[in-house]
């Protein structure tokens, strides 16, 4: 059985473009909007690990694989780091860098026009 999903105004494209991410109180929930490389991304604004308001950490990026005592960095502004513990996850899939069974919680995104919607 299909549920219907409701689509939600949540901020402007133009608010985005500008700050990078906007949190928005969707529908009685707190959902982080971030624009990341040109694409939209929506994620509930709670951590898995502590519930901690995650979506207004650090957003970074991370160190990558490499031989020992070598030391990459990449990925900038598509990592978000949460505040109280510092856990890791990929703005583009929700899902924890060191554990892939540890994801955020994750909406669709639409726009028109200037506005950017939700959709619960």
């Amino acid at each position: 059985m299909n549920k219907v999903k409701v689509r939600y105004e949540a901020a402007s494209l133009m608010e985005l473009q500008e700050k990078g991410r906007v949190i928005a109180m969707v529908k009685g929930m707190e959902i982080g909007i971030f624009l990341v490389k040109g694409s939209l991304y929506a994620w509930r604004n709670v951590c898995p690990h502590a519930a901690a308001p995650v979506c207004v950490g650090v957003v970074c990026g991370t160190r990558l694989p490499s031989m020992v005592y070598e030391y990459q960095y990449g990925r900038e502004q598509e990592i978000i780091r949460c505040p109280w513990h510092g856990w890791e996850f990929d703005l583009t899939n929700g899902q924890h860098l060191a554990d892939p069974n540890v994801r955020l919680r994750g909406y669709e995104v639409e726009t028109e026009g200037d506005q950017v919607y939700v959709l619960i």
